[in-house]
C-alpha cells in the first residue's frame, strides 16, 4: 500500500500542473475552458513534432513550444474568449467545446488516429527509477514531473505575489472595472493569464506524451482528471490544485492496487462526487445558520417533527 500512495503521490504533481492553467484561468477570467485538455493534446504533439520532423532533442523541443503555446493562448483570449465572455456564461462553454472539437479533428487530420509517445526518445528516463526498499522504487520521470510541478506552482505564486502583473492579475480577479478605473488594462490581463495558463498546459502535455501513448481524442479525459483536481483542492488556489492533484492521483493508485486496476480512474471520480457533495452541502448549511440548523431543518422535513431535547435542571440549594 505504501508504495501505491507513493505513485499516487507522483502522479499527483503532473495532475496538479495540468490543473493548475485551468485553475489560473477561471479565478481571472471567471469561465471554464472546455478545450483544456485538447490543448494539453496539443502541446504534446508540438513537441513530437519538434522531435520527429525538426530533429530536435525532447527537452529543447519542450522549450520551444512553451512561447508557441502562450502565444496561442494570447491569440485565443484576444480574438475569441474576450468576445464571448461578454455575451454571458454559456457562451464561452459552447465556443471552447467547439475549440476542442476543431483541435481534435486538427490533430487527427495532421498525426492520423495512431498512438503516439515520446518515451522512445528520452532513453532510459521513460522506464528508469531509483530503488528505495526491495518493495518500493520511484521511477525517476514522475519524480521529475513532480519537482518540475512545484517549481511551476511555485514560480507561478511568486509572480501573483511580487510583480507588477501579478499585482494587475490579483486586482483584475477581485474586480475588474475597479482595476480599469486604477489604470488596469483588464483584457490585457487577461490576455497575459491565458498564455500563461495555456503554456503550463501545454508543459503538462508534454509530459503527458512521456509517461504515456496520446491520440488526438485524448484531450476530454485530461480535461476531466484537471477539473476533478481543481474541484477537490478549491477553485481559484494555485496550491490547492497541488493538494487536489495528489488526493486524486492517490485515490486512483490505491483502487487500482487495493480493487483491481478498472478502478484506477474509478475510484478518483468516486474521491471527486464526495468532495463536490460535501462542497455543496456545507454551502446549504453555511446559509442557514451552521450544520447543527440544517440538520434540524433536515430532521424536520423528512419526520414532520422537530427532534426532541432533554434538558437537564441543576437544582441548587442554598
Amino acid at each position: 500500500m505504501l508504495d501505491a500512495i507513493i505513485q499516487g503521490l507522483l502522479l499527483g504533481g503532473y495532475y496538479a500542473m495540468l490543473a493548475a492553467g485551468l485553475s489560473l484561468l477561471f479565478g481571472v477570467a471567471k469561465f471554464i475552458n472546455l478545450a483544456h485538455g485538447d490543448l494539453a493534446i496539443l502541446g504534446a504533439y508540438l513537441v513530437l513534432f519538434g522531435v520527429k520532423v525538426l530533429g530536435l532533442s525532447p527537452w529543447l523541443s519542450v522549450l520551444l513550444s512553451l512561447p508557441i503555446m502562450g502565444i496561442l493562448g494570447w491569440l485565443l483570449q484576444k480574438y475569441l474568449f474576450t468576445r464571448t465572455q461578454a455575451a454571458g456564461f454559456l457562451l464561452p462553454l459552447l465556443v471552447t467545446f467547439g475549440l476542442g472539437a476543431v483541435l481534435q479533428n486538427g490533430l487527427y487530420g495532421v498525426f492520423g488516429s495512431d498512438t503516439r509517445s515520446l518515451a522512445n526518445y528520452i532513453g532510459d528516463l521513460s522506464w528508469d527509477s531509483w530503488q528505495l526498499t526491495d518493495q518500493i522504487s520511484v521511477g525517476k520521470l514522475p519524480v521529475i514531473t513532480f519537482a518540475c510541478a512545484i517549481l511551476v506552482l511555485a514560480g507561478l505564486q511568486l509572480m501573483l505575489s511580487f510583480t507588477r502583473l501579478g499585482r494587475a492579475i490579483r486586482a483584475t480577479a477581485s474586480d475588474p472595472e475597479a482595476a480599469e478605473l486604477n489604470g488596469i488594462n483588464a483584457n490585457a490581463v487577461h490576455c497575459s493569464v491565458s498564455a500563461i495558463a495555456v503554456m503550463v498546459t501545454g508543459l503538462a502535455g508534454a509530459f503527458l506524451a512521456m509517461r504515456a501513448q496520446i491520440t488526438p481524442y485524448d484531450g476530454p479525459v485530461q480535461l476531466i482528471f484537471a477539473f476533478e483536481a481543481v474541484v477537490i483542492g478549491g477553485i481559484g488556489s494555485l496550491w490547492g490544485t497541488l493538494i487536489g492533484g495528489i488526493v486524486l492521483g492517490i485515490s486512483q493508485s490505491l483502487g487500482a492496487t487495493l480493487i483491481s486496476a478498472q478502478w484506477f480512474q474509478l475510484t478518483g471520480h468516486l474521491v471527486f462526487l464526495a468532495v463536490l457533495t460535501a462542497r455543496f452541502y456545507s454551502a446549504i448549511a453555511h446559509q442557514r445558520g451552521g450544520w447543527r440548523m440544517f440538520l434540524k431543518q433536515s430532521y424536520f422535513s423528512i419526520t414532520g417533527s422537530l427532534p426532541s431535547k432533554v434538558t437537564k435542571t441543576k437544582i441548587k440549594n442554598g
